[in-house]
């Protein structure tokens, strides 16, 4: 999978981008988190307000992620 880190979550990350696999066939949302965190716990605070895009569409906890997909962890904005 493609994952792009947006807003803050890059800075968190120290990136924008990177490529993790899935470990099945496809993975859940709580699989993906698994693995982010795994690479990232500064990720763990901002679980809960960070929504997940597969594929420029938004998606819910039942979403399935599959290793061809890209997912977009968008974080909340404000605007003035």
């Amino acid at each position: 999978m493609k994952i792009l880190f947006f807003g803050p979550l890059k800075e968190i990350t120290g990136c924008g981008e990177i490529s993790l696999r899935c470990p099945g066939v496809d993975t859940d949302t709580s699989g993906v988190w698994q693995l982010l965190l795994q690479a990232y716990p500064g990720l763990a605070s901002s679980r809960r307000v960070v929504r997940l895009a597969r594929n420029a569409v938004y998606v819910g906890p039942q979403a399935r992620f599959q290793d061809h997909d890209e997912v977009a962890l968008i974080p909340p904005v404000s605007g003035g």
